[in-house]
């Protein structure tokens, strides 16, 4: 699919590029000779590009400001405020974090002519046309919302926007350790227990690096403009089934502590629609579960041998 993107020379915008998949991102879109311009709450580490932004995108001004000056070419609003709670604390949280914030990026990138815009939503979300949906958790209420503030601007004033609605992303570099996958990669690498539900949620897991494949199609593809596309697998797997993988890799002979934390209330089960995707984008996942998971317990492995991750006590 790579030589298909013609990036070279863009000036492309990345908020969250300091999250999982926006350091990715970043790194692809550079080795495809684009002029990345990354932006973050969160200040660069040693290692991350000299052009940062450190920028709060709740900030409506600070918004404007940067926009104004890098007028970017396309941009991916990558940044999110992620969390599961379904406690009432979360609601202004997420609203500032997750709403606020794309309304200010649509609003300022739409004034300055940007020609592609790719905001990332969430399986969470209610599906798209269901009129009697209804968000089950803030992060989910705020991504939704985001979502048809981009659908107004595109239907009402044009502006180029292209939906991506994320499913399950795993892999190597996820820094949120409290994440199934890493929190029981780590747990078991250091002989501890995870602390795990009863597993019986079936999830729609997909690796990494076909969530920015699918990103960077969305990014230059013709005529995309106020579609939502699935970057997702198209399989439904059980969280127990990953588990056990994962077990199977480093601890086969321990028992698993199911439920050990209760199920949170109102989980989803939503599988993206790759058929649709494909036929949209010309995209499809490539990396299994059998693949995608002992990278990332590889990963994870040359980390903590590297002392590289900060490992809360237990």
């Amino acid at each position: 699919m790579a030589d298909a993107l013609d990036y070279k020379g863009s000036r492309v915008l990345i908020t969250g590029a300091s999250g999982f998949i926006g350091r990715r991102l970043c790194r692809r879109l550079r080795e495809l000779g684009a002029d990345v311009e990354p932006a973050s709450r969160q200040p660069p580490s040693s290692d991350e590009d000299a052009h940062w932004h450190q920028v709060d995108l709740a900030d409506a001004a600070a918004v404007k400001r940067m926009a104004a000056e890098l007028r970017p070419d396309i941009a991916f609003h990558l940044a999110s405020q992620v969390t599961e709670t379904r406690d009432r604390s979360a609601v202004l949280e997420t609203f500032h974090a997750n709403l606020a914030s794309a309304v200010y990026m649509l609003d300022a990138l739409a004034e300055h002519g940007c020609g592609r815009i790719v905001q990332t939503g969430s399986l969470e979300e209610p599906e798209p046309g269901d009129p009697v949906s209804t968000p089950t958790s803030p992060y989910a209420a705020s991504k939704w919302a985001a979502n048809a503030y981009a659908r107004m601007f595109h239907q009402l004033w044009s502006t180029p926007v292209v939906l991506a609605r994320l499913f399950m992303v795993y892999g190597p570099e996820q820094r949120d350790l409290s994440k199934l996958v890493p929190h029981v990669i780590t747990s078991l690498l250091l002989g501890r227990d995870p602390q795990l539900a009863s597993g019986k949620r079936p999830v729609d897991w997909v690796y990494v690096d076909d969530v920015v494949d699918g990103l960077l199609a969305l990014g230059v593809a013709p005529g995309m403009e106020g579609l939502q596309v699935d970057l997702g697998s198209g399989k439904l797997v059980p969280v127990r089934a990953v588990v056990e993988q994962i077990y199977a890799a480093l601890a086969p002979e321990r028992a698993i502590p199911w439920g050990t934390v209760p199920d949170r209330a109102l989980e989803q089960v939503r599988v993206a629609r790759v058929e649709e995707s494909g036929e949209q984008l010309g995209w499809s996942p490539q990396v299994g579960l059998d693949e995608g998971i002992p990278a990332t317990i590889a990963y994870y492995r040359g980390e903590l041998d590297a002392k590289r991750l900060a490992i809360p006590i237990a």
